[in-house]
């Protein structure tokens, strides 16, 4: 492993990971306790109708990932930064609809962690029968 004295790259990757990048936490954070009318960002569930019912993040607006050209300006607050999320961290199609959202001039930023880890960390989701609150996953829940 070669280590290198000038950490000016290392600054520009991690500042723009950040930049586009946010993870459950953060999310959680800005969602608590506020409708989601008030939230500071509108917060776009990608997965299918089946995944959306089977649990989401409550306040999420649905807009599967095949659909984002078609009905984004329609679903999606433009006056507010967007949020994107999928199932977890093996899962891309949050990214590929913060790409589209982006080239339609959306201010877009991608959930690590999806889904999967929302509920890992314990927080709160709705299902097409109603609220769950999940047990937190020791591994994966803030200390």
């Amino acid at each position: 492993m070669t280590i290198s004295h000038d950490t000016s790259a290392a600054v520009a990757h991690f500042a723009g990971r950040l930049a586009f990048e946010t993870d459950v936490a953060d999310v959680h954070a800005g969602l608590a306790g506020k409708d989601p009318a008030d939230a500071p960002f509108t917060l776009v569930d990608v997965r299918s109708q089946e995944s959306w019912d089977q649990g989401h993040v409550p306040g999420a607006v649905h807009l599967p990932s095949g659909k984002v050209r078609l009905r984004a300006e329609q679903a999606v607050d433009r006056g507010k930064p967007v949020v994107t999320y999928c199932w977890g961290p093996g899962c891309n199609a949050a990214t590929k609809a913060a790409l589209e959202l982006a080239k339609l001039g959306y201010d877009v930023k991608e959930m690590i962690g999806g889904f999967e880890y929302w509920v890992r960390e314990g927080f709160a989701y709705d299902t097409a029968s109603g609220p769950v609150q999940p047990a937190a996953d020791p591994l994966a829940a803030p200390l």
